[in-house]
């Protein structure tokens, strides 16, 4: 089944009237981005992901040229940029809202767009009043530093206190005896 996340611009992450505004991105394998990769590109304007892919092609064909590496391999690496494309269209997507700040909302995993954003505001809906009330957009933010521990007094940079025989697995403790 495929697997969609939902993002939402920052100023309206968590408000019911800009539903409208809310993006789903299907993660997986992206045809058209691998065979019309520049015109996918255009077409969802991701202009930054655009030059990067012309400057990747141009640069790797020009080197590619440059070893002698002839019209089949010239061939051979813009079949690879291809594909490599196709796989990481989605993710150019996401990128690209982050970079806009848009923040990611919710992971959905359904059959397509339509059951995607049913099952997503089925969610949303049902728990407004827990999860949705206090949302916290930074949470979630693929940028951000990871969540700090409930342990109160602790800094996050330390580790949890070792057990109580030493340390588990095949290394002897540091500083003991071999």
């Amino acid at each position: 089944m495929p697997v969609y996340t939902v993002h939402a611009p920052s100023a309206h992450a968590a408000d019911f009237r800009a539903t409208d505004k809310f993006v789903f991105v299907r993660d997986g394998f992206h045809f058209w981005a691998m065979v019309l990769g520049p015109l996918w590109l255009i077409w969802q304007r991701l202009w930054l992901a655009l030059i990067g892919w012309l400057v990747l092609v141009i640069g790797l064909e020009v080197a590619v040229a440059s070893l002698r590496g002839g019209r089949l391999g010239v061939t051979a690496v813009g079949a690879i940029i291809a594909v490599l494309m196709g796989l990481e269209a989605s993710t150019l997507q996401r990128w690209t809202y982050s970079r806009r700040k848009w923040r990611q909302l919710d992971v959905v995993v359904a059959d397509d767009e339509e059951s995607a954003e049913r099952r997503f505001f089925d969610r949303w809906t049902a728990g407004s009043g827990k999860r949705w009330s206090g949302y916290d957009p930074l949470s979630v933010d693929r940028g951000g530093p990871p969540p700090t521990r409930d342990v109160p007094g602790r800094r996050f940079s330390e580790p949890p206190p070792m057990p109580q025989g030493g340390i588990i697995g095949l290394f002897p403790e540091p500083g003991g005896s071999r």
